[in-house]
C-alpha cells in the first residue's frame, strides 16, 4: 500500500516563495512518475507538474510554466514543488500523485497531465496567497 504525505504549505504574500514536499511509502516510487495537481475553492482540480521516474523529462501546467518547478530524490522517496513568484490564483490545495506503471514513458506529453494515469493521493497542502 502506499502512502503519500504532502507538507509545506502555508499563508504567504504574492510574489513570496513555497517550496512543497511529498514523502511516499513503499518500494515503488523510483519508478513511478509523480505529478503535482491542486484544486481551489469552487474550481476542478487541475493539473501543476510531472516528472518520470527517471527525472529526465518534467511537465508544467500553463500557468504555472516558468515559475514552479518538480524535482525529486529517489533517496529520499519524495517529491518537490518549489513555487516562485506566488500569485492570489495560486490559492488551492496541492495534491501529489503517484502513477504505479513501472518504468514508464508515454509518447504523448498530455498523458502526464490526466488524472486518471495516478493511482495514489496523497491528503493534499493547503497553500494560500495573499495580495
Amino acid at each position: 500500500q502506499v502512502q503519500l504525505v504532502e507538507s509545506g504549505g502555508g499563508l504567504v504574500q504574492a510574489g513570496d516563495s513555497l517550496r512543497l514536499s511529498c514523502a511516499a511509502s513503499g518500494r515503488t516510487f523510483s519508478t513511478s512518475n509523480m505529478a503535482w495537481f491542486r484544486q481551489a475553492p469552487g474550481k476542478e482540480r487541475e493539473f501543476v507538474a510531472a516528472i518520470t521516474w527517471s527525472r529526465e523529462r518534467t511537465y508544467y501546467g500553463d500557468s504555472v510554466q516558468g515559475r514552479f518547478t518538480i524535482t525529486r530524490d529517489n533517496a529520499k522517496n519524495t517529491v518537490y514543488l518549489q513555487m516562485n513568484s506566488l500569485k492570489p490564483e495560486d490559492t488551492a490545495v496541492y495534491y501529489c500523485a503517484q502513477d504505479l506503471a513501472p518504468l514508464t514513458f508515454y509518447t504523448s506529453s498530455t498523458a502526464y497531465t490526466r488524472q486518471s494515469i495516478y493511482d495514489y493521493w496523497g491528503q493534499g497542502t493547503q497553500v494560500t496567497v495573499s495580495s
